[in-house]
């Protein structure tokens, strides 16, 4: 069981009832395995990036949703295209990633950029966080759905739990092809 966007007294009122769940208070996620047993494992890698530091919450979101259902996943956090460096100084390994979830508010742009530098699927996550005309998520959910980069798809505003789902689908459908041949 997994449980997102959960208040710390949603984890305690869990905890109450005798389950031994865990809680990050970073992603807001409440995770539980009734019987202790792991995720399957699946193939290849998720690369889960974000601009900022305000993008946190919803980063963490999408790489423990992806590593609940089994996914290994590498964290590039604060790798905004407003210090390009940040994001070039991490490229190499996130190259390596089967899928890359690329998460940002303010004007959205990281999608684009890891798009352009990278052969693998990107989803695109708006964050509803920034300052100036970001309008709660708008202003990165339109950019990301204009973009021309290719390869890439948009989620809802801070969906971080969907862009995860996604990234998991496609590593299991690659495998699944795999296994085909």
């Amino acid at each position: 069981m997994i449980g997102t966007r959960c208040s710390k007294e949603q984890f305690e009122f869990v905890q109450e009832r005798g389950m031994a769940a865990h809680y990050n208070e970073t992603s807001r996620i409440i995770s539980y395995r009734a019987d202790l047993r792991k995720a399957p494992t699946l193939p290849g890698k998720i690369a889960v990036c974000c601009a900022g530091t305000a993008d946190l919450p919803i980063a963490e979101e999408a790489a423990q949703t992806a590593e609940f259902f089994g996914a290994s996943v590498s964290r590039h956090f604060d790798v905004g295209i407003a210090g390009l460096h940040r994001l070039l100084s991490k490229i190499e390994e996130i190259r390596t990633a089967n899928v890359v979830i690329a998460i940002a508010g303010m004007e959205g742009a990281l999608a684009s950029v890891i798009s352009g530098l990278t052969d693998a699927p990107v989803i695109a996550v708006p964050t509803s966080v920034g300052y100036g005309a970001s309008f709660n998520g708008i202003a990165p959910l339109l950019s990301m759905l204009n973009s021309c980069a290719e390869g890439m798809s948009v989620v809802n505003i801070d969906n971080g739990f969907g862009a995860a789902l996604s990234a998991c689908r496609i590593l299991r459908c690659a495998n699944k092809l795999v296994q085909q041949k």
